[in-house]
């Protein structure tokens, strides 16, 4: 536990050397990254998203991988493709981008939903088939996709399925005028991710996610992990609640959170501080809901208010 925790603060420390005024945004991101899932970060544009991304990925000393998602991008462009060998007399298979640690899926809402889709059995199985032939991606396969919420002209909404593959959604935000004033007086100084040297290596990411999975949850707060998706079924406003999936991701997430407080069992603020980002994205709201301005945050804040908290 001591060593996770240990992990868990160089990585933090690293990443904050770039990101300024974001911890929050980046303790969720590694709670999600600890917890086995994955990412999609979804903000306007220069809040730091990719440079987010690129900060974590160059603090591990592991592959890493970046796909600019465009209009055109093909599935094979992802994935990879057979090729003949004249010489040989026979196919050989190219991997893609896919065959990495972390993949950086740079505005994923811009490339075709059958581009999008090429992912999804990668996200949830960490393996892909093409040709009839099946292969397995890395041990530590880590997808953080980014998207602009606002921009509309050549974009394609991202379906509900692959939505639901990804274990948190959430945007970084602006920074309050001090945490700015201190961005534009570091700009010359301040390291890009590129230069940065990793800090862990991927036996610390495996003692992490171990570390993870050792936290201590009791039955109380799994019913109210339950209850609190259960409700977002049922809520005014949903179409389609969140699934069951969301309930062993908010547990996982939580419990990150409860090791990077040096914690051995979780507790109730965990649960609440991970609980919109891991749940509203799953949430598909009523037509009239979106009208009137009904969003699924509003959903999440007002049951995480009307579910009782277990003492």
């Amino acid at each position: 536990m001591k060593n996770a925790l240990e992990i868990y603060q160089k990585l933090l420390r690293n990443i904050e050397s770039v990101i300024i005024g974001q911890t929050p945004a980046i303790r969720k991101l590694l709670a999600s990254f600890a917890g086995g899932g994955h990412v999609l970060l979804e903000d306007y544009p220069g809040t730091g998203k990719t440079t987010l991304a690129k900060a974590l990925a160059r603090s591990i000393d592991s592959r890493f991988k970046r796909i600019q998602f465009t209009p055109d991008l093909l599935p094979s462009d992802i994935l990879g493709i057979t090729v003949f060998d004249q010489n040989a007399g026979k196919f050989h298979f190219h991997k893609g981008p896919v065959f990495t640690n972390i993949l950086l899926a740079d505005e994923i809402n811009r490339a075709s939903p059958r581009t999008q889709s090429a992912l999804l059995e990668a996200m949830a199985e960490s393996q892909i088939s093409i040709d009839g032939n099946r292969y397995h991606l890395e041990g530590l396969f880590f997808v953080i996709a980014t998207q602009n919420p606002v921009e509309s002209r050549g974009t394609y909404p991202l379906p509900e399925a692959q939505m639901d593959r990804f274990t948190t959604c959430f945007n970084l935000g602006y920074v309050n005028p001090e945490e700015e004033v201190a961005i534009l007086s570091e700009h010359d100084t301040l390291r890009i991710p590129e230069k940065l040297s990793p800090c862990v290596s991927l036996a610390d990411i495996c003692e992490l996610k171990a570390s993870v999975s050792a936290v201590r949850i009791s039955d109380e707060l799994k019913r109210y992990i339950v209850d609190l998706v259960r409700a977002s079924r049922y809520a005014p406003g949903v179409e389609l609640g969140a699934s069951p999936r969301a309930s062993l991701f908010l547990m996982k997430t939580a419990q990150a959170c409860a090791l990077f407080e040096g914690l051995e069992y979780v507790r109730p603020e965990h649960i609440q501080e991970m609980a919109v980002s891991v749940i509203a994205h799953r949430l598909i709201m009523a037509p009239e809901a979106r009208f009137s301005g009904r969003t699924a945050e509003v959903v999440l804040k007002e049951i995480l208010e009307n579910i009782p908290v277990p003492t």
